[in-house]
Formats: structure tokens, C-alpha cells, sequence
């Protein structure tokens, strides 16, 4: 009789990727990197253990939506004070580009406290950063790639 693997908290092996976001739709490229994070890409995948890599994604200020989501695409937050605060994507980009990637991921993500220790193995770095995990030495991977 066969048991099922389930990955322990401490017996995973980090790997690092780096990604290069230049001309990549944004949705696409969420999408791919949440499942880097939560670990969907091994074959060891354990829902209730952070199994997943470290994400380096450079020149994010790049990235592109389709359609006419730049102007349409609205952003809400609540202050606290009565009326919600909203901005479009181009005003966000404007202020924080980094930004629109880590909110996309940020909900692609499970609604849990593993969450927050996933969103902290993402890197973002906008094309004028140099990014400072050589060390690490991170492999390049091509991501929300049209097929």
C-alpha cells in the first residue's frame, strides 16, 4: 500500500527564478507566477506547506494590459472615512508600477495566511533597479508565453 507525499514545512528546496517582464500581459504573467509561489509547478505540491520558489521579475515598469484596461481598469481601496478611494491603472502605474503586477498576484493567491509568506518570495524591480539576488543565483524562465 502506497501513502501519499505530503512535503513537510522545512524539507523543501527553495529554488530562485528570474523572469523578465517586458511585453508580457499582465494577467498572464499573474497567473504563471502565483503558481511559482504556491508551489503548483512540483510534483510534491502540499496545499498546507509553502512548497513554492522565489520570483525575481524584472523591468515590470513594461508590462502591458490588453484591450483598454488602462483607462477602464479601476483600483478601490477603503480609508476608513465614508466613500471608497478608487484610481485608474494608468494613474497607478504612474505613481507605483510594481504595483499592478503584485496585486494581480497578490489575488491569485489563496485567501490565507500562507499567502502573505508566498507574496514575500516575489521581487519586483523596475527597469532602472538592478536587482541584488545574484548571489542566489537565479534561472532565467520564460512565463505567459501565448501558446
Amino acid at each position: 500500500m502506497e501513502k501519499t507525499y505530503m512535503a513537510k514545512p522545512g524539507a523543501v528546496e527553495k529554488k530562485w527564478w528570474i523572469v523578465d517582464g517586458t511585453d508580457k500581459v499582465v494577467g498572464r504573467l499573474a497567473s504563471d507566477i502565483a503558481m511559482i509561489l504556491m508551489g503548483k509547478h512540483r510534483p510534491t505540491y502540499t496545499p498546507h506547506v509553502d512548497c513554492g520558489d522565489y520570483v525575481i521579475v524584472t523591468n515590470v515598469d513594461k508590462v502591458k494590459f490588453t484591450g483598454r484596461k488602462w483607462e477602464n481598469k479601476r483600483y478601490t481601496w477603503n480609508t476608513g472615512y465614508p466613500r471608497l478611494r478608487s484610481e485608474s491603472a494608468k494613474e497607478r502605474f504612474a505613481k507605483h508600477p510594481e504595483m499592478i503586477l503584485r496585486e494581480a498576484v497578490r489575488r491569485m493567491l489563496p485567501k490565507n495566511k500562507l499567502a502573505v509568506q508566498m507574496l514575500e518570495k516575489l521581487k519586483l524591480y523596475t527597469s532602472d533597479q538592478n536587482h541584488t539576488h545574484q548571489a542566489q543565483k537565479p534561472e532565467p524562465i520564460e512565463l505567459a508565453v501565448k501558446k
